[in-house]
């Protein structure tokens, strides 16, 4: 199996994103699907076996699927399909050399991607995703640059990816 790179993982559909998010929580909490429902509050596991067969699972359970999972790429989908991004909120933490080297990596490889697209190396929606994660990831430096004055606590669980 390869293993995966979770945090520049971004789905190309919507049933891509449910797909990725069942992976995701097979891959780093050992979870089956029929955990999954049980952790979204589910009498049974056979209405989120419809959900994930067809693609179409109820708006008000895509929060409760995503936290049980423990990632976000539902609401990362739906957000670029509206062509908008979505970026973590930034906490003003000091950022070290290994922060900025995957943003240098990240973005050396965007540029590999747009120039493998435009030679018809590449297809688009391969190049998308690369350009959507740089954006997602320069956004979050930004926000997290402006908010180093003022840091938040950080309160919340996060995920290694």
């Amino acid at each position: 199996m390869i293993r995966r790179n979770w945090k520049n993982a971004r789905p190309t559909s919507l049933l891509h994103a449910m797909e990725l998010c069942k992976q995701y929580a097979l891959v780093k909490h050992n979870m089956s699907e029929q955990r999954i429902a049980e952790r979204m509050g589910l009498p049974n596991h056979w209405a989120l076996y419809k959900w994930l067969a067809s693609g179409r699972m109820p708006a008000v359970m895509i929060p409760a699927y995503e936290a049980a999972c423990g990632c976000h790429y539902v609401t990362q989908w739906l957000a670029a399909h509206a062509g908008k991004l979505a970026i973590d909120m930034p906490t003003g933490k000091a950022c070290d050399a290994t922060d900025i080297q995957e943003l240098q990596a990240l973005l050396h490889a965007t540029t590999g991607a747009l120039l493998a697209f435009h030679a018809g190396q590449q297809d688009a929606d391969q190049t998308l995703a690369t350009i959507q994660c740089a954006m997602e990831s320069l956004g979050w430096h930004h926000g997290n640059v402006a908010q180093h004055k003022t840091p938040q606590l950080d309160l919340g669980e996060h995920d290694d990816e």
